[in-house]
């Protein structure tokens, strides 16, 4: 279910969710995004606008996928909110390859180069939820992400979301 004037990105990875895309910020989160962009993107990397906001349900979770390139570019940079997740990277090509990240409320995930195209991203499902041996129990999930424009787009130039949502 999408909120009112928001596209899925992704429908069929994500499960128990809802989104919007927000372009209009209190100056308190104005600043906010802005050290997010600083951190994540180089000077020259135009961003995709508005920014995409995922409110993900205690029991919601993400399956396994690389965002396409015709709807992102090289860099993706998540705010995590409320409640902490446990994301895994898997590689494409070499399964063996892997590792889990904590994101705690507050934390900021950037996937670029090798971690943005050859690895899968998800977020566990609630009884899947251990970083190590640690327990981490998921109660509701928001993140505030920001993408940067594929390559080739201009910043006129908005991707839509695949056919398939």
């Amino acid at each position: 279910m999408s909120i009112a004037g928001g596209r899925t990105w992704n429908c069929k990875a994500i499960h128990g969710f809802r989104e919007t895309e927000k372009s209009r910020w209190s100056e308190a989160s104005r600043a906010i995004l802005q050290r997010v962009q600083a951190a994540a993107f180089t000077p020259g990397q135009t961003l995709l606008s508005p920014v995409h906001v995922l409110d993900l349900e205690p029991r919601g979770y993400i399956k396994p996928h690389v965002d396409s390139i015709k709807f992102c570019g090289a860099t993706i940079a998540g705010l995590s909110l409320l409640s902490p997740s446990v994301m895994r990277l898997v590689h494409t090509q070499e399964p063996g390859e892997w590792l889990e990240l904590l994101l705690e409320p507050g934390s900021l995930y950037i996937l670029r180069g090798s971690a943005r195209y050859d690895f899968s991203h998800e977020i566990l499902r609630d009884e899947e939820s251990f970083f190590g041996e640690r327990r981490v129990p998921r109660g509701r999930r928001i993140s505030v992400i920001c993408r940067s424009l594929p390559e080739g787009m201009g910043p006129g130039e908005q991707g839509q979301p695949p056919p398939a949502c």
